[in-house]
């Protein structure tokens, strides 16, 4: 049985709605075009960080130079959506260049892109594309690329928007190859990593429910699914962290396809295996919360929530489609009683990634977001 107690919003008259903070950003349009993925990696080993976002790279130019788009790969577009729904920097052979793994909402191969190294960098040469895993999976809603198990090599996991498909993992043997294994038969909506029931093992949560890692080799067997009747537009991903510092992992989350970003203050499982929760509305003033990422903004030691509103996630379709896009971060008291909403950007969006990494090593972590209206940097200038 799911037991809810939602605070009423009249609870946090004292929210701090786009109040001072230190945090201000400069937003930079670097392209326009469908893509939704992004990646931060030093491609080209100069020591500076580039870009990576769909059809091209960017090469950091440092502190005085121009941003410029450069060939990557060749994406085609279907209906309103470039076939890329993930961006990932690894160095898939071991060369030493930084490669782009990638793939797609609706095929089921997963590929890599050979960077061409020095040469063909600086000619401007297309990266090699190559088959990294074939999932079989036709319903990707976002892909990730992460060490979900802590053996310190990534697995390949894709969030399926058909609840009938299964929850498949890719885990890389010592060669680095690729095997599938079924964590279970659900999937749904939305996904994010983290320990919900704090008993030391990170679980899955998905927009249906959640899965629970069991003891031992997390892919001996299927994990154990606690089926919930979660709201539709689950964000990709959801965060899982403790954020009133009760001792209890929360789970925060965006309505990717309506309005609302919400914080699930835990309550602990219950015998049957609900997380059960307070939910506190964060900001209901811009739509398609459709990623969240958490990055110390401000220096202070602290994470930031970051999230922003994601453009034509249904071409269109959604609530709030045509409202001006939009990128926030939140702060909040230790407890959780005051939230402080601040914009980052009016005029970007976020798409499927939100990237933070320090472009100009100036000691600040700069914004990275791509979307529909187009690969933005917010730089960070609170210095």
């Amino acid at each position: 049985m799911k037991q809810i107690t939602i605070l009423a919003l009249s609870l946090f008259s004292n929210l701090a709605l786009f109040g001072a903070h230190p945090v201000k950003f400069e937003m930079q349009l670097l392209a326009v075009d469908a893509n939704e993925g992004i990646a931060v990696a030093d491609y080209d080993k100069d020591g500076k960080l580039d870009i990576s976002a769909g059809r091209n790279w960017y090469r950091n130019p440092g502190k005085s130079g121009v941003w410029v788009p450069r060939p990557l790969r060749i994406i085609e577009d279907r209906g309103g959506y470039a076939h890329s729904n993930g961006e990932h920097a690894y160095d898939v052979d071991g060369d030493g260049w930084i490669d782009v793994v990638s793939n797609s909402f609706w095929l089921p191969e997963v590929n890599w892109y050979k960077n061409p190294g020095k040469r063909g960098l600086k000619v401007g040469l297309l990266w090699k594309q190559s088959l990294l895993i074939n999932t079989k999976q036709t319903t990707n809603e976002l892909c990730q690329f992460i060490d979900i198990d802590g053996d310190g090599k990534r697995e390949w996991i894709a969030n399926q928007w058909n609840k009938e498909a299964p929850m498949m993992v890719w885990n890389q043997d010592d060669k680095g190859d690729f095997k599938g294994y079924m964590i279970g038969p659900r999937n749904g909506h939305g996904i994010g990593f983290g320990d919900l029931n704090n008993d030391g093992r990170s679980d899955i949560v998905i927009g249906a429910g959640w899965y629970e890692r069991p003891k031992g080799n997390p892919y001996a067997r299927p994990w154990k699914f606690h089926q919930q009747s979660w709201p539709k537009g689950f964000s990709c991903p959801a965060l899982v962290r403790d954020v009133n510092g009760d001792g209890k992992n929360d789970l925060l989350w965006g309505n990717g396809h309506d309005y609302g970003v919400f914080a699930w203050l835990s309550k602990g499982i219950d015998g049957k295996g609900n997380f059960l929760y307070d939910e506190v509305k964060i900001d209901d003033s811009f739509s398609q919360a459709h990623a969240l990422h958490f990055a110390d903004l401000d220096g202070d030691g602290v994470d930031e929530l970051i999230t922003g509103k994601r453009v034509y996630g249904h071409n269109g379709r959604d609530p709030g489609a045509d409202d001006v896009p939009v990128v926030m971060y939140y702060t909040w008291d230790k407890k959780f009683k005051t939230i402080g909403k601040h914009v980052a950007a009016k005029g970007a969006g976020i798409g499927l990634h939100i990237v933070t990494a320090d472009l100009d090593a100036d000691g600040d972590l700069d914004i990275v977001v791509p979307g529909k209206e187009g690969t933005q940097i917010l730089w960070n200038k609170r210095k």
